[in-house]
């Protein structure tokens, strides 16, 4: 029993402050939480001021002050590891609503949170490597899906942005090793730095490249600064619109409308430029008095009556080639011909085009439109049709129930999910991570539990289905799935960076690191915007290829919470396994540099 006294005061505060100071000028940190039993009496005490704190009757050698008061808490987030992320994804959310300025963090948040909670006590980031990866293969086998078709479809609109990742990276890499030199920071602590700002999962290559774990440190510096610059460029960007002659605004960012049109000239469908490129759709058809659906290669006769839909400016230019505008909407008469919003729920629907569901041969009717979210897509018919997708159906008035039943029209179905593709999706994509690469000089390339499942979320999103399986996820399932994923993801890394970060943060080798990696962000983003500009692709699609660059799922979520556009999601998938390929040679070059 540790001796007493007749009177026991507890630690006034001149004299809790006299053993902050003591504590300080002598150089001792903290105890581990590690090893946090208390000292037994005639042990040697590890605290060189042990017998000052008996004497004042505070607690033994450990965190002092408020931290040390935490110990029964952080004994219990310990233990209980799940809380400790649940907790950590709930007050980083919170974190993340809090408005800085123009903009807001989001599910970064999860990430800052985790360092501060980490850096309480090393235990807490402890055997969370799994849900780590778990939650960033899930996050980007989701983007692989949304994006993979929009991919594909536009690759050759992405060249230039492909080849401006590689330069950025590489000029990237040579000016951090620059700064390093003249700094003082090692090499191994840059290449760390160099993937820690780029918050990439090719930390190992550069640790294994190393022998040592100097990396990592650099890497848990890095990498809170590399998310925050990333955030601060992305938000001024992404709003913006500059000239993007190689990449026009999709037609769902002006929204669709409608209008009713009087004919003046005759034309058929088939010659009608705008009708053949799939920027307007053409529903009803009233003639001589008798309305119906209009048909595939319809000639269209002075007199006529119908309805164009499309963007505003295409229905504008289109009308003004066929005749003139009608006070009156011809599809408010529903006595003949009939609309609905239809959602696809079944499964010999989903993962087809507008054109191979055939609704003109099947139903004598027309798919005009289709809301996907938040976006109304213009049913062009290369469109692939996804399961949650609510697609507008103008049909004969007695098709519409069997339209109805043909595209399942149940909200029910599409609540589950289909296990049997996800499972093997996702095992695909983590089979195709582990596949070591040899390339020139020693170096191996890996994908990782990143890169893979995106390449083959992205593969699977372009091919739709595989004879009765549909590869995709419903709209709301896979942004469930996304943002579960995403804070999982930035839970787990910043519990594990931690302690690391606290270490170093406010030291001379934290302030160079930290300077690092913000100067490495920023010259990325220079030369990949300004290069995106030149190239004349646009803002959206080059800020999303920057979030691909940096490599960080919370910049990507941050970019659509400003903008849903689908060059945003696009840009980032073309970017980031390309990046990921650069990021594995460049941390090896800089360690040897």
């Amino acid at each position: 029993m540790r001796p007493t006294t007749k009177s026991r005061s507890p630690c006034r505060l001149p004299a809790y402050l006299s053993h902050q100071l003591e504590l300080t000028l002598i150089g001792y940190p903290p105890a581990s939480r590690a090893t946090s039993a208390r000292a037994r009496p005639g042990d040697a005490s590890p605290c060189p001021t042990e017998a000052w704190r008996r004497d004042q009757r505070t607690e033994p050698c450990g965190y002092p002050g408020v931290v040390s008061m935490l110990h029964p808490v952080l004994d219990v987030l310990a233990q209980a590891p799940i809380l400790t992320v649940f907790l950590v994804i709930g007050l980083g959310t919170a974190v993340g609503q809090v408005p800085l300025g123009p903009i807001r963090f989001g599910a970064a948040g999860a990430l800052f949170v985790g360092l501060a909670v980490g850096a309480l006590d090393p235990r807490l980031g402890a055997n969370l490597s799994l849900l780590r990866s778990l939650g960033l293969a899930l996050f980007c086998y989701t983007v692989g899906l949304a994006a993979g078709n929009t991919f594909f479809r536009d690759l050759r609109r992405q060249l230039p942005l492909m080849a401006l990742c590689v330069v950025a990276l590489v000029l990237a890499g040579g000016v951090g090793g620059l700064y390093s030199h003249l700094t003082g920071v090692s090499p191994a602590m840059d290449s760390g730095a160099y993937a820690g700002a780029l918050t990439s999962p090719v930390l190992d290559a550069a640790i294994e490249a190393a022998g040592t774990q100097e990396p990592a440190v650099g890497y848990a510096l890095a990498y809170p600064v590399g998310v925050a610059v990333a955030i601060l460029i992305v938000a001024g960007v992404v709003g913006r619109s500059w000239p993007g002659r190689r990449d026009p605004r999709p037609a769902s960012a002006d929204g669709i409308t409608a209008t009713s049109v009087y004919l003046l000239q005759r034309v058929a469908l088939g010659e009608m430029e705008a009708f053949k490129e799939g920027r307007i759709r053409i529903s009803y058809l009233e003639r001589d008095g008798d309305t119906r659906v209009v048909a595939p290669g319809e000639e269209l006769l002075p007199g006529d009556k119908v309805v164009i839909v499309g963007a505003p400016a295409a229905v504008e230019s289109a009308m003004h080639d066929l005749g003139t505008g009608l006070n009156k909407c011809l599809a408010k008469d529903r006595s003949v011909v009939d609309f609905r919003r239809l959602t696809v729920s079944s499964t010999r629907v989903a993962g087809r085009t507008i054109a191979e569901v055939d609704m003109p041969g099947r139903f004598q009717g027309v798919i005009t439109r289709v809301k996907r979210g938040d976006l109304d897509l213009l049913a062009r018919e290369d469109l692939v049709l996804e399961l949650g997708d609510r697609v507008l159906a103008v049909v004969p008035s007695d098709e519409l129930e069997k339209a109805a039943d043909w595209f399942g029209d149940s909200e029910r179905s599409i609540a589950q999910i289909d296990a049997f593709s996800v499972g093997i999706g996702m095992a695909l994509g983590v089979l195709v991570g582990l596949v070591a690469i040899p390339l020139p000089g020693g170096i191996t390339l890996r994908l990782g539990v990143a890169a893979g499942p995106l390449v083959v979320g992205m593969v699977l999103g372009w091919v739709g289905r595989t004879g009765p399986f549909v590869w995709g996820l419903p709209h709301a399932a896979n942004a469930t799935i996304r943002q579960l994923g995403l804070l999982f993801f930035l839970a787990a890394i910043g519990l594990a960076s931690g302690p690391d970060f606290a270490a170093s943060a406010f030291s001379t080798t934290g302030l160079k690191v930290g300077a690092l990696a913000a100067l490495i962000v920023v010259v990325n983003a220079i030369v990949l915007l300004a290069g995106a500009r030149w190239a004349g692709v646009s803002a959206q699609r080059a800020a999303g290829g920057l979030a691909g660059l940096v490599g960080q799922p919370a910049i990507l979520a941050f970019a659509l919470s400003k903008r849903d556009d689908e060059r945003i999601e696009a840009g980032y998938a073309t970017l980031f396994a390309l990046a990921i390929v650069v990021k594995i040679v460049m941390v090896q070059v800089l360690v040897a540099l």
